[in-house]
């Protein structure tokens, strides 16, 4: 064996084969340490094999017994995978972990969490707090990577959880704690560890001021699933997305709601989050995609004198989307807002960022400015271009059904796109957003 040099930048993770004073990458100063490495210095003859001729393996899975994770997992873990969960401090990581745990120990599976920023009793605090602690739910206390590998080894087990990857270390290596060589050591190590017993690992991450998982980027690749919580530290909505996942595809999308007792599964969002109905202006309905959910989601937009230079809010919406919508309105519908301080949110925490929802928050600020109020058996979709066209969005009959389900009677839509008949929907189809509103006010009887 011979011993090779690798220099590695402790922020952002970039690896070159010899020191520098600046960064490459992300250009930060005295950020090269060297991380000693061995291996032979040449590599064996490499044989190619028909791909053809390569017979498939299908992984065993495992539902996690949390509906909404088993949604964003694409039906659960896979034996030998590695799987890693991140997100803003007391967002619900630890809850989430420990939620899945229990479920799998109350089906009888063989479980363990590494508590390396806790201590038992503390986890066992949480873990009460939830529910009945089942006895096939173990912990275990330790920083040490050595110790977590072990313990792996020892015999399989049907899901390892370490809380946190960050807070793990190796003696062997001269860095400090929470510093890139050794996150990545002790995730390679464990992710080896994991493949060799065929147990499934959860490793808790971290995020950096900047809302970015902190470590080495490398720690994204090594895994095979990334998933983030996220959601408002003031607000009880938490969202679960897969941003990367080798086993099935991303995008989905899982609901949770923060109470007491932890983590309660949303099952059905649009109704359980939907408020007392308002017939006042400057509310809108519409119907917002998100993987392969549909969520009814009620726009606000609230407009006042302003006192001095005027103020464009928004909440859950896109700023970009408002202020282009602002200014069609003026230009192409004659409502006229530059007088005035708009307000634009979404009610109940889900975010409404897609071009989607052009139409009706368009309605709300049009509703809001000339008075009318929009009955909540309205719902407005599809997207406004800058020349006040209505184009058509995806997902149309989707949409229409879901806010037929939520008892939806008129929907306005783009007049061009797929849609099939839904019972009990009257559908209007406008070409420009003048008509959008005019055809909105004889139906309130504006």
């Amino acid at each position: 064996m011979k011993t090779h040099a690798l220099y590695t930048c402790r922020r952002c993770g970039t690896n070159t084969p010899r020191w520098q004073g600046r960064c490459g990458t992300c250009d930060e100063w005295n950020s090269i340490d060297e991380v000693p490495t061995t291996g032979p210095a040449r590599g064996g003859r490499v044989v190619t094999t028909s791909l053809r001729d390569v017979a498939g393996e299908d992984s065993a899975v495992t539902p996690s017994g949390v509906g909404e994770l088993d949604r964003v997992l694409g039906g659960g873990f896979v034996a030998g995978s590695t799987t890693l969960l991140y997100g803003e401090p007391g967002v619900g990581k630890s809850t989430l972990a420990l939620m899945t745990l229990r479920a799998l120990a109350l089906a009888g599976a063989d479980v363990v969490l590494v508590a390396s920023e806790e201590s038992a009793a503390q986890v066992a605090q949480r873990a009460r707090r939830i529910g009945e602690v089942p006895r096939g739910l173990e912990v275990a206390t330790s920083t040490s990577v050595h110790s977590t590998e072990a313990l792996l080894r020892e015999r399989r087990r049907t899901l390892c959880v370490v809380d946190s990857i960050s807070a793990m270390s190796d003696d062997t290596l001269t860095s400090a704690v929470g510093s890139v060589p050794q996150i990545r050591n002790a995730a390679e190590r464990l992710c080896s560890a994991a493949k060799a017993t065929g147990t499934a690992l959860l490793l808790i991450g971290h995020v950096t001021k900047d809302g970015e998982l902190a470590g080495p980027r490398a720690l994204e690749h090594l895994v095979d699933t990334v998933v983030r919580i996220e959601g408002e530290r003031q607000g009880t909505l938490r969202l679960l997305r897969a941003q990367k996942h080798r086993f099935g595809p991303t995008g989905e999308v899982g609901l949770f709601e923060m109470v007491g007792e932890g983590l309660l599964e949303l099952t059905d969002a649009s109704r359980s989050l939907r408020g007392p109905q308002l017939d006042v202006p400057g509310v809108v309905l519409t119907v917002t995609n998100d993987g392969s959910r549909s969520f009814l989601v009620e726009i606000q937009a609230l407009v006042a004198h302003a006192s001095g230079s005027t103020r464009r809010v928004a909440y859950q919406v896109s700023s970009q989307r408002l202020s282009l919508l602002l200014a069609v309105l003026e230009s192409r519908c004659g409502v006229d807002t530059s007088a005035l301080d708009v307000f634009a949110a979404t009610a109940g925490g889900l975010a409404a960022n897609e071009p989607g929802v052009d139409v009706a928050l368009a309605l709300a600020v049009a509703s809001a400015v000339r008075g009318f109020a929009v009955p909540p058996t309205l719902v407005a979709l599809g997207e406004v271009g800058l020349a006040g066209e209505l184009r058509a969005v995806s997902g149309l009959t989707r949409r229409v059904r879901e806010a037929s389900r939520l008892g939806a009677t008129v929907v306005i839509v783009p007049g061009e796109g797929e849609l099939d008949d839904v019972a009990g929907v009257t559908v209007i189809r406008c070409h420009s957003l003048v008509e959008a509103i005019g055809a909105a006010q004889p139906v309130l009887g504006g």
